[in-house]
């Protein structure tokens, strides 16, 4: 499909605005004038309309040229972008990269590592997805992510993945300072618990079989999107379940909610980075590099 507009032709027109004349723009194109008057003509033939209203002492852009202008400064910047990423690609840079991080930990916890990659002046895009449970392992496999923050031990699929031991997350069993369990002195019992609606994070996971911890049988549910909004019910009341101890220290300390012991005790979850092995992107190794190292991500575990 051909098209009068060239690149070449609006940068001409770029740079006779910005110049303020045609012989401006010849000084910056390192053309002569007769060949800024040229292209601009062909332009107005091709597209039979009048860029230039030449009426007057000097040429003016007509409505039709200003609107032409402000449009072709937009695909100039683009053809700008694409030559820029291309050379970026050929260097080994990914134009973008995407972090999946499960709900466990918060996403703060990324902030340091993306401050120091911006730091690097790489024009990469970053997104950051969380993920609950096996959905981090989904988002991975499915290639909705390229790199996971946080995946378990337990929901792994079959695939050529590098992962990279991140510690373990203990868990407590929660409920606000208000609920009837809170004054419970011995360690609860199913049927207690059982009593009172579980509140629970749904499973992002699309493929994989749902993950479903700590629910005990014929509880009730109140499902939620996220970690942060099952904390937000439990503070409320309105559910009680298992929490990642690192997660709800202010909620402790001001009083919001209390730790019960259970006669079934939940162990501690491993957690690690991991990503497809043969993925070698210069962002994603950075990050993974970033991330392994010591507390990075760990701190974030126990603190």
């Amino acid at each position: 499909m051909h098209t009068a507009i060239t690149i070449d032709a609006l940068k001409v027109l770029d740079a006779i605005d910005r110049k303020g004349s045609f012989a401006g723009a010849a000084n910056e194109l390192f053309r002569v004038p007769s060949a800024i008057s040229y292209t601009v003509q062909k332009l107005e033939e091709d597209l039979n309309v009048a860029i230039y209203d030449r009426t007057g002492h000097r040429a003016r852009l007509t409505p039709a040229g200003r609107y032409l202008l402000e449009e072709g400064r937009t695909l100039l910047e683009a053809a700008e972008n694409l030559a820029h990423t291309t050379r970026q690609v050929a260097q080994g840079w990914e134009t973008r990269l995407r972090i999946g991080f499960n709900s466990l930990l918060p996403a703060e916890c990324l902030f340091p590592a993306i401050r120091e990659f911006y730091e690097l002046g790489v024009p990469v895009d970053v997104q950051i997805v969380e993920e609950v449970f096996a959905g981090t392992w989904d988002a991975l496999q499915s290639r909705r992510v390229d790199l996971i923050i946080g995946a378990d031990n337990f929901s792994k699929p079959a695939g050529n993945y590098t992962t990279q031991s991140l510690g373990d997350m203990p868990f407590v069993f929660a409920v606000a300072a208000d609920h009837p369990l809170a004054d419970a002195e011995a360690p609860l019992s199913e049927d207690e618990i059982s009593r009172y609606p579980a509140a629970v994070a749904a499973d992002t996971s699309r493929s994989l079989p749902p993950g479903h911890a700590g629910i005990f049988h014929r509880q009730r549910t109140l499902t939620v999107a996220n970690i942060d909004q099952k904390i937000a019910i439990q503070v409320a009341g309105l559910g009680v379940g298992w929490l990642p101890r690192a997660r709800i220290s202010a909620e402790l300390k001001e009083g919001k909610l209390v730790i019960k012991e259970v006669q079934e005790s939940r162990q501690p979850i491993k957690l690690q980075l991991a990503r497809h092995a043969e993925d070698q992107g210069k962002a994603l190794m950075w990050f993974w590099d970033r991330l392994s190292a010591e507390g990075a991500v760990s701190d974030w575990l126990t603190s």
